[in-house]
């Protein structure tokens, strides 16, 4: 009986050809899958695509990173009947409710809620810094010719050595009196009521005006304007007046 050869260091076993076979014909099926498509794939991510948003599980919406977002403003009152629309604020058919359907019709974002809100922080921080001779404070709420004559004011009380102290006690309204709309220019003038201490020194402390124990109510009616054609939000105060 002959003898057996020993096997040979580069003898292959079929095993191992039919395993590697079999991994490569895998390999070919899955990237002639994984190569093609199908119509169905999500499309790339699109920085520029518009209006994309997410809705939470509350169904708020989200905008997404890199969505185009729609900055229009749209009437906070679209949706209420003409007769609620100014609802404690304008009686219907009464010329302020016309003025304020003029302003809205210029500037759809308009809500004369938010305005009086505004109009309140404003009030009270135009007084403090008219007392206080706080000009930078005043220029950005002020019109230029509003400005001049507060400034003659405090010129004058700079002239004369005097310092104004006044704090508010309370504001106990803020109602819209007027409203109108002329070419692209809005007015709003606001009854103002309130309680303040107001009290005028000299140099010496001597009180010239005012008196600082004494509570004394307060009606302005000022008229704020703005350009409903520019992007600034911003009212300003152009014209002021007392009643009562």
């Amino acid at each position: 009986m002959p003898a057996l050869e020993p096997e040979s260091e580069y003898d292959v076993d079929i095993y191992t050809i039919i395993f590697l076979a079999l991994a490569v014909f895998i390999f070919l099926r899955l990237r002639s899958v994984l190569g093609q498509r199908t119509g169905s794939e999500r499309p790339p991510y699109d920085r520029a695509a518009p209006n994309v948003v997410q809705r939470t599980q509350d169904n708020n919406v989200v905008p997404m990173p890199g969505t185009v977002i729609d900055q229009t403003p749209l009437a906070p009152n679209a949706d209420i009947a003409p007769a609620d629309r100014w609802k404690g604020i304008a009686e219907p058919g009464t010329p302020l409710a016309a003025g304020l359907d003029a302003i809205t019709a210029q500037d759809s974002s308009f809500d004369p809620r938010h305005f009086l809100s505004g109009a309140r922080s404003a009030y009270e921080m135009i007084v403090l810094a008219f007392a206080n001779g706080d000009r930078r404070a005043l220029k950005d709420l002020l019109s230029s010719e509003v400005y001049e004559s507060f400034e003659a004011v405090i010129k004058d009380r700079e002239k004369h050595e005097q310092k104004t102290e006044t704090r508010f006690v309370s504001i106990d309204k803020a109602e819209l009196v007027n409203a109108e709309a002329r070419d692209r220019a809005a007015q709003l003038t606001v009854r103002f009521v309130s309680q303040m201490i107001s009290v005028t020194r000299d140099k010496t402390g001597t009180i010239v005006d005012g008196n600082p124990d004494k509570v004394a109510d307060i009606t302005d009616v000022w008229t704020f304007a703005r350009d409903t054609s520019s992007r600034d939000p911003n009212w300003k105060l152009v014209g002021t007046g007392s009643a009562g």
